[in-house]
Parts: C-alpha cells; sequence; structure tokens
C-alpha cells in the first residue's frame, strides 16, 4: 500500500437554505449542570459494499442519539476520486443530516459518531471523526472514551503535528497514527503502535481506504460491539451499543475483546490482539445509566439488570410508602423491579419533557427558577396526601434531586422516601465520563445522613456496592467501578489527579 497518493477529502458543504444548527446548551432551561453523569459520545462504523453507508450511519447515530446531542459526524469513503467524503456540524443527529447531505456522502464504508465533550470545549472544530491525511491516503477516526496522558501524545507530535485544530484527545489520536503510517508502517502496523501508546479508556472506529478498523484498550472500559447485516458475511457494522444494529437490522455477533483489533475489508473480518494480558473492566455505568435499556450487554437487556437493581434495593433498603415510581426514564426499570420485590404498587408520578433543552430560545428568570418542571412535572390527583418512594438511577451533585423533593412537596406529597439504584458517587471519572470534579459530587462532602437533610427528604438510601455488582450475575472484579471506590484501573498522572481530586488533595478525605 505504500506506493499509493494522497487521496483528496470531499468536504460536504452546508445547504445555504438551511443553516446548521447552532450550539445546544442542554442545560440552559434548568440553570446548571445535571445531576447525572454524562456520557462521552456514541460510535458507529460500517463496511458493506452494495449498500448506502452513509444512511446506514445516520440510522445507526440516531440510535446512540443519548450517549451526545452536541455534534454529529459521518465520513465515506468511495473507490474513485475524491475518496472521502466527510460532514460534521453542532447539533443533534436528525439537526445535522438530511436526505440531500446524505446523498453527498457515497462509499461502501462509514464512520459515524455523536459526541458529548469531556475533554475539548463545544465547538465544531472539535465534531468528529477527526480526519487527517496520510501516505497511504485519509483516515476518519471516532473515539468514545477519554485518554490520560493526553500531555505526553502531545509533546511527542510536535514537531510532526504543526496543524492540530481541535483542543480534543480523539485528534492526538489520529495524528499519533497518522506519523507512524506516514514513517513506513500499514495500517495494521500504525494503528497497533499508536494504541500502544495510548492510556486510558477507547473505543474506536476507525476508516481508511483499504478498510475498516475496531479497537478496543485493553480493558475495555467503554463498549464496542460488531454486528452482521442480513444476508451476507462480508458486510460488519461496530457500534457502541446494540441498539445501533438493531435498527438496521443487523444481527449481533460479539462483543470487541478488551486489546482486540478487528480489520474489516473484502476479505471478511480479521482479529487481532495487541496486547499480551487483558484485564476486563467494563465502566459499571454503562450497565446502569449511560446505554440504552434495550442494549444487549453479557446476554441480557439493560432493561433487566435495572430491573434486578431495584429488586436489591427493595431488599436492603424497604419502605412504607402508598406509591413506588421513577424519575424517567433512566430510573424506570429499578423502580419497577422494587415495586415487585416491595409489593408496593407501581405508578407514574412524573411526566418528563422530552423536548426541553432542543429549543433556541432562552426561558424567563422566573421559568429558570422553576427550573426542574420545565422536564418533569409531577401528577397532583395521583401523589397529594401520599407516601412515595421514588427511585432513581444515582445522584452527583444533588441539585436536581433537591430541586425535585421540592416539587413533590409542593405537589401535596406527604412523605418522600427517596432509593438510588446505585452507591453514592464520590470519585470523578477520568475515563469519558463527566462526573465533575469531586468537590461537586455531594456523597464525597455529605454523609448520608446529611444529604437526606439537604435534599428534604423523609429517608434515603442508596444500593450497595456489593449489591450493585452481584446483579450483574459476573465476575465482580470485570467492572471498573472507580467513581464509587476510588480504585482506578489505570493509573492517573499527578497533574490530571490533583485537577479533579481536589478533596484526596486536600486531605479533607
Amino acid at each position: 500500500m505504500s506506493g499509493k497518493p494522497l487521496h483528496p477529502v470531499a468536504l460536504v458543504p452546508t445547504c445555504d437554505a438551511l443553516p446548521p444548527p447552532a450550539p445546544v446548551n442542554p442545560h440552559s432551561l434548568t440553570g446548571g449542570r445535571p445531576d447525572k453523569p454524562e456520557e462521552a459520545c456514541g460510535v458507529f462504523g460500517v463496511y458493506a459494499p452494495e449498500h448506502p453507508a452513509a444512511k446506514l450511519a445516520y440510522f445507526g447515530l440516531y440510535a446512540l442519539q443519548h450517549r451526545g446531542q452536541e455534534s454529529a459526524g459521518i465520513a465515506t469513503f468511495t473507490t474513485t476520486e475524491p475518496y472521502v467524503h466527510c460532514y460534521k456540524q453542532m447539533g443533534l443527529v436528525a439537526q445535522v443530516f438530511r436526505e440531500d447531505i446524505l446523498v453527498e456522502l457515497p462509499g461502501h464504508l462509514a464512520v459515524g459518531h455523536t459526541r458529548y465533550s469531556t475533554t475539548g470545549s463545544s465547538r465544531v472544530v472539535n465534531a468528529q471523526p477527526i480526519l487527517v491525511q496520510t501516505r497511504l491516503g485519509a483516515l476518519a477516526l471516532a473515539h468514545n472514551g477519554n485518554l490520560v496522558n493526553t500531555l505526553e501524545l502531545r509533546q511527542n507530535l510536535a514537531a510532526d503535528a504543526p496543524d492540530l485544530v481541535s483542543t480534543t484527545d480523539s485528534e492526538l489520536m489520529a495524528w499519533t497514527i497518522r506519523q507512524y503510517v506516514n514513517t513506513g508502517s500499514d495500517w495494521l502496523e500504525a494503528a497497533i503502535q499508536g494504541c500502544q501508546t495510548f492510556q486510558g479508556a477507547f473505543s474506536l472506529v476507525i476508516g481508511t481506504p483499504a478498510g475498516l478498523l475496531g479497537i478496543r484498550d485493553p480493558y475495555g472500559i467503554r463498549p464496542l460491539v460488531i454486528g452482521l447485516l442480513e444476508g451476507t458475511s462480508r458486510r460488519y457494522v461496530l457500534a457502541s451499543e446494540t441498539c445501533a444494529l438493531d435498527i438496521i437490522g443487523a444481527e449481533y455477533l460479539r462483543d470487541v475483546e478488551p486489546g482486540e483489533l478487528v480489520w474489516i475489508n473484502e476479505a471478511g473480518l480479521a482479529s487481532f490482539h495487541w496486547v499480551e494480558r487483558p484485564a476486563r473492566k467494563l465502566c459499571v455505568f454503562e450497565m446502569i445509566y449511560f446505554a440504552r435499556p434495550d442494549s444487549v450487554m453479557h446476554g441480557e437487556s439493560l432493561y433487566s439488570y435495572r430491573r434486578r437493581l431495584g429488586e436489591a434495593l427493595a431488599q436492603e433498603s424497604p419502605a412504607e410508602a402508598d406509591w413506588v415510581f421513577a424519575v424517567p426514564d433512566s430510573g424506570i426499570p429499578a423502580a419497577i423491579g422494587f415495586a415487585q420485590v416491595s409489593g408496593i404498587p407501581y405508578t407514574e408520578g412524573l411526566i418528563k419533557n422530552r423536548y426541553v433543552g432542543r429549543t433556541f430560545i432562552q426561558p424567563t428568570q422566573a421559568m429558570r427558577e422553576a427550573g426542574i418542571r420545565m422536564k418533569l412535572n409531577p401528577l397532583r390527583d395521583v401523589l397529594a396526601g401520599k407516601r412515595v418512594v421514588i427511585v432513581d438511577d444515582s445522584i452527583v451533585r444533588g441539585t436536581t434531586s433537591r430541586k425535585l423533593v421540592r416539587v413533590l412537596r409542593d405537589a401535596g406529597v406527604r412523605e418522600v422516601h427517596m432509593r438510588i439504584s446505585s452507591p453514592p458517587v464520590t470519585h470523578p471519572c477520568f475515563y469519558g465520563i463527566d462526573t465533575d470534579s469531586q468537590d461537586q459530587l455531594i456523597a464525597a462532602r455529605k454523609s448520608v445522613a446529611e444529604i437526606t437533610d439537604h435534599l428534604g427528604v423523609d429517608s434515603l438510601a442508596f444500593l450497595s456496592w456489593s449489591g450493585m455488582l452481584k446483579a450483574t450475575g459476573e465476575n465482580p472484579q470485570e467492572f471498573c467501578s472507580a467513581c464509587f471506590t476510588g480504585d482506578y484501573p489505570i493509573p492517573i498522572p499527578q497533574p490530571l489527579k490533583q485537577s479533579k481530586l481536589i478533596l484526596e488533595q486536600t486531605g479533607i478525605r
């Protein structure tokens, strides 16, 4: 492949009739950061000769929209000039792409991405896929995760990457692989050499003129699955979750293993293990909250796992109440499990407005102060005078939970018993989840009794760490639960630790 010329790239222009959407701040309506961890992104790749790869990527990203709502992008590869086409903008998948744009993205191979920023600001220059040119042609990289050695990578690239335009670790990864290609390695060699320099969490989908790459870090912290399009053994799909396979009618084959690289081209799928001793450490928050409940992990839907969390929670921390209901939508499976074990009837107590954060019109100050009601509205006639158990999957900062309790009191609820289907979040994540610095995590600063008083609830209980892991039905050692324990499987450089582990550095904890 070393003799091939540099492949040109076609950047699809934005249609003048409909300008790209402006960046949306999803927190502007509620007056601040959410009371949940936020996911980094979703990745998707497809190798499908004779199929509309861009359209398949569009629907795959549509299914992965919950993993990132800041920007979306698709790059496609063809066998004729200009070889590579790419379009990416700020906004939701359905806002960024239209039929006329997808038509301008021809090709048999596509790489797609939806983004929520954990490193790098929310700007279109940071949207993915990242596109770089090499001596073998263009490389399009989509990344889910977060590296912890970005300073070292940037220093190593200082002389060879003067054209860095973003502030993301993903661009550093693309340029690192480019560096190995340009010094003589082929695509496989360069990808493996690059990955051996990356420290942190990464699930990568990489498009090249010669084929599609899927790579997972040695711990498998972020998920990546392989699917097969119906009717052929040579048309493969890579995605963050199985729900992205379902939407295009692809069959789930297996996960990309920790420390594995898969290479997909006209010959089919080849597998390479690029580390000697991979260790499974899937982020347990993927199981609890991030992934869609209809996605499958460890052989079952996450709905089933989350329902078991609620069952365990009811066994550990029962309550006397008239109703059980959830903070929608993520708390619903656990609330159903809690109700089934406790015998307390399940009902809907809160109605969610699923379009909050999609408007470009800023609310009035009075509306902003109302805050939570713009997203969650109580059913007053159902709740008035009742004792309720409200189930949620996590509490991070406590701000939204406190507002929610106030809304329930205003609706006439007599007693509020809050149950959380995960342990207290006491440590920030360094591997691709935006959990804020430690001093902003309420459970790092307050005891459960103090949090109970702060939220204004009659009782509060979290699921135990052992109960959470037991519900997985898997080996507890195969999950990263550092946000609950502070036990980070990948060493964190001291300067990065100091930036987020503020309470531990000051000796408060």
